[in-house]
């Protein structure tokens, strides 16, 4: 593949802790991705304005404050509002198994459960991205 994927991750909300995004960030890094880490304490909105200003490919968000369902419709709703529903949701962190199905019914890719090796998360966004550069979308990926 000629052009490098493009990651945006972030963390949504009041929740401070991003050892796992960071963590994630330089695993895409690591296997040669570019990766804009927009840091802590971003709005949904702010989160797609980024994502369309770095023209990424993806945007990856951790969260841990439990308004995964809020925060995740919301993204979804705005990179709609947009017309940038291309650009692929993702995300990890403490979401509950009863909360997956839901998730991917409204369109996030992939959601990665706290312990999933970052090797994993690295094959998803690669198999992913490039599928959708093919012009193929492959099936949601939900530990």
């Amino acid at each position: 593949m000629g052009e490098k994927i493009r990651i945006l991750i972030s963390k949504v909300g009041l929740d401070g802790h991003d050892v796992g995004a960071k963590l994630v960030a330089k695993a895409l890094r690591d296997a040669g991705m570019e990766v804009v880490y927009a840091g802590l304490r971003r709005t949904p909105e702010e989160v797609v304005s980024i994502a369309i200003q770095e023209d990424v490919d993806a945007i990856g968000i951790s969260l841990l404050s439990g308004a995964h369902m809020t925060f995740f419709s919301l993204i979804l709703k705005f990179l709609a509002e947009k017309n940038a529903s291309d650009i692929m949701l993702f995300g990890g962190g403490v979401i509950p198994v009863s909360d997956i199905k839901e998730l991917k019914r409204l369109g996030v890719r992939g959601i990665f459960t706290a312990g999933t090796a970052t090797s994993q998360i690295v094959e998803f966004v690669k198999q992913e991205i490039e599928g959708r550069k093919r012009g193929k979308v492959n099936g949601s990926f939900f530990q």
